[in-house]
């Protein structure tokens, strides 16, 4: 009997013992076979921080998100569809609760009608939550999101550029990817911290002489006598949409023509939302340099609207003659936002959203490249999606080699040949001979030596090839071609004219 009891102990504790050492799998453990991308629609979404006097907008933010099958050299990679069962979460991590860090649950039956539960948008959407799928456009989306600037760490202190954190899964619940978007917001929108007006209250009784206005019905929503259609309210008739009467009423005495005027309050002096890669260029000398290149001045934004334009509706556009040029398109009726492109991906699924088009000057943007890519800029190493690099062009005429073979003689020796056109303005054809097989490598650098773009790096078998060089991506003025051949050189300049 003792023996059999101590089998019976044998048997019992040492598979519990086995048990406690075995590794645990992750719950919802991430495959290889699946990506996320995901987007904020906008480069920086704006709102009140105190909505006791006035409301020009509430806590409102949208992420998006392209849940992806990689490819492979047999299959293109798929987007993949609301059949397939896929379903989208979306959090913030370390920003959980917005009442008490704004006072618009306070305010928001008086203001829009609706009485919300706490850290519940106006779209239905709380700070966390499962996207919804956009069953014919294959995506999802959560709309409204009510952020506010402040994380739970430091609920006083402004952080406009947060992160949310974007997982996939299967309809059985086994997660598939995970990336991290930024999710931008900024409270500098109060008309009062960019030194402009005393007060709010000073702003809201300038209007008692205006027929109807009631300044005791406090807090008082611009929208509904202006029309915005930012938040889709109609206004009343015959009063001036909310964009024209702000930018001609400030136009008369802000027009100086610099960023400064439209930072006042687009969103503020602190945050300065716009850091994308045309800010760049013009503060490095290029064409682009100030909001005015793409708006024009304050004054005349309000006076195109008193025109027949369509404010927030309508906006400049990338495939302008001015611009990129019709390569660089938007989908016809539509903006940048809602635009689509290669293999159905939106446009800013690669380039991100307007006043952030990758690279951007602020990390928090490129988190999400350098996660997929290993580098930060516009999503553009192909093998990412196809799951190898293919060979021939992709979106916009992009060659991911950089390298085309011309034909199949053999050079005497190794050096670029003059590439045309030159002067360049969107983009040079750049032809090369290699004589014996090796590492090829060009570069482009400016005249101060620093690389700008590498346009080959692969070992070539002898030939003749061409790279291609997107010029309309780089400022006006003079670069250099570099060509190394297994240590072996040649150089040629490049004029650049847009």
């Amino acid at each position: 009997m003792k023996k059999l009891f101590a089998l019976l102990i044998i048997g019992i504790v040492i598979p519990l013992i086995l048990v406690s050492f075995r590794p645990v799998k992750p719950a919802n453990p991430e495959t290889d076979q699946y990506l996320v991308i995901a987007w904020n629609d906008l480069g920086m979404h704006c709102a009140n921080l105190d909505f006791s006097n006035m409301c020009i907008l509430p806590p409102y933010n949208n992420q998006k998100a392209h849940v992806i099958l990689k490819g492979d050299a047999s299959n293109l990679p798929t987007i993949m569809p609301h059949s397939s069962g896929i379903y989208v979460t979306y959090e913030i991590p370390g920003n959980t609760y917005s009442v008490g860090k704004t006072n618009f649950w306070t305010y928001s039956l008086h203001l829009f009608g609706v009485t919300l539960a706490p850290n519940m948008g106006l779209a239905g959407f709380g700070l966390t939550g499962t996207m919804l799928n956009a069953d014919t456009m294959n995506y999802h989306y959560a709309t409204g999101i009510p952020i506010t600037a402040f994380p739970d760490a430091t609920p006083t202190t402004s952080t406009p550029y947060q992160l949310t954190l974007i997982k996939a899964y299967t309809s059985t619940g086994t997660q598939l990817a995970s990336t991290q978007s930024v999710i931008p917001i900024s409270h500098e929108i109060s008309c009062v911290s960019s030194g402009c007006h005393s007060s709010e209250m000073a702003i809201l009784q300038a209007h008692e002489s205006v027929t109807g206005f009631n300044i005791a019905n406090k807090p008082i929503l611009c929208a509904t006598c202006h029309s915005d259609n930012a938040l889709g309210t109609p206004g009343h008739a015959g009063t001036p949409p909310f964009s024209q009467a702000i930018h001609q009423k400030h136009g008369s005495f802000i027009n100086t023509g610099t960023i400064a005027d439209c930072y006042k309050c687009h969103p503020g002096p602190n945050t300065q939302c716009w850091r994308d890669t045309m800010h760049s260029a013009g503060a490095a000398g290029g064409t682009v340099s100030k909001c005015q290149n793409c708006h024009g001045s304050v004054a005349n934004v309000g006076n195109t609207i008193a025109s027949g334009r369509n404010p927030w509706l309508q906006e400049p556009s990338c495939g302008a003659v001015s611009c990129h040029g019709s390569n660089y398109a938007e989908e016809p009726g539509k903006l940048f936002r809602q635009s689509k492109g290669h293999g159905g991906l939106f446009c800013s699924s690669c380039h991100s959203s307007p006043h952030a088009i990758l690279p951007s000057e602020r990390p928090e943007d490129n988190v999400q490249n350098i996660a997929l890519q290993g580098f930060a800029g516009t999503l553009k190493t192909c093998s990412v999606c196809h799951g190898y690099t293919p060979a021939a062009p992709g979106p916009h005429g992009y060659n991911p080699l950089g390298i085309k073979p011309v034909n199949g003689n053999i050079p005497s020796d190794n050096k670029l040949l003059v590439n045309y056109p030159n002067p360049a303005s969107f983009m040079t054809n750049i032809p090369y001979h290699i004589s014996t097989s090796g590492k090829v490598k060009i570069d482009i650098l400016d005249m101060n030596g620093k690389t700008i773009t590498t346009l080959v790096n692969n070992i070539l078998q002898a030939g003749e090839y061409k790279a291609e060089f997107y010029t309309s991506r780089v400022a006006p003025g003079t670069y250099l071609c570099y060509l190394n051949v297994d240590g072996i050189t040649d150089v040629r300049k490049i004029i650049v004219s847009h």
